[in-house]
Order: structure tokens, then sequence, then C-alpha cells
């Protein structure tokens, strides 16, 4: 059995202890927080736009990404049926959920609730 690289699973910091890099959605992604786990690698989302979808974790990321509630996501939005299906793509850490916050990208779950 191969060892992991523990690079891949460092966080990256700077001396003040914020994230160097941070991954923002692009595109059509949107942000979304984890509602509920409904089981078969599929989740229930509230996404940024303001629309609640049914997201799956594709099986490349299934044994990479695990989430829980309240996880701050990157979810793609599928080309078909969009508004009420989506794939995970990224999970934040709490670093660079911090980060975001700072900066402002969480404003819309700041208006939806006390997120």
């Amino acid at each position: 059995m191969a060892k992991r690289e523990k690079s891949r699973f460092a966080e990256g910091s700077n001396e003040d202890g914020e994230p160097i890099r941070v991954r923002l959605p692009e595109g059509r992604q949107v942000l979304g927080i984890l509602e509920t786990r409904l089981g078969g690698s599929r989740s229930r989302v509230i996404c940024s736009d303001g629309k609640v979808r049914v997201c799956r974790i594709p099986g490349r990321l299934k044994r990479d990404l695990w989430v829980r509630p309240n996880d701050l996501l990157i979810i793609e939005p599928w080309e078909f049926d969009g508004d009420s299906k989506g794939d995970v793509l990224y999970k934040y850490r709490r670093s660079q959920v911090d980060w975001l916050r700072k900066r402002g990208f969480l404003k819309p779950f700041e208006e939806m609730s006390d997120f």
C-alpha cells in the first residue's frame, strides 16, 4: 500500500495563520452549505443563489471528500435540471471559511440565516 503525499493534506498558510490559496467558484459554480446528508453520496445543499439542490459527490472524489452538515462547499449545478441538482466539487477548511467571511464572499448566507 503506497503512502499518500503529506503535502496533499497539509493546509498551506503563512505566518499569520491565513491561508495562502483559497479556491473560488468559477463560471456556473456556486457556494453552498450542506444541510443534510441523504445517503448514497447524496446531500441536500443550500446554495448562495437561494436554491436548495440535491447534490452528489462524484465517484472520483468519494473517498477523498468527507462532508458533514454545515460544511461550506463549491457546487456545480447540472446542465439538465440544474435548479434542483448538482455536484459537490470542493470542501473548504475552517481557515478558508474565515478568509472568505472576512472578504465578504459569504454575505448571501448571512442574509438568509445566521451562518
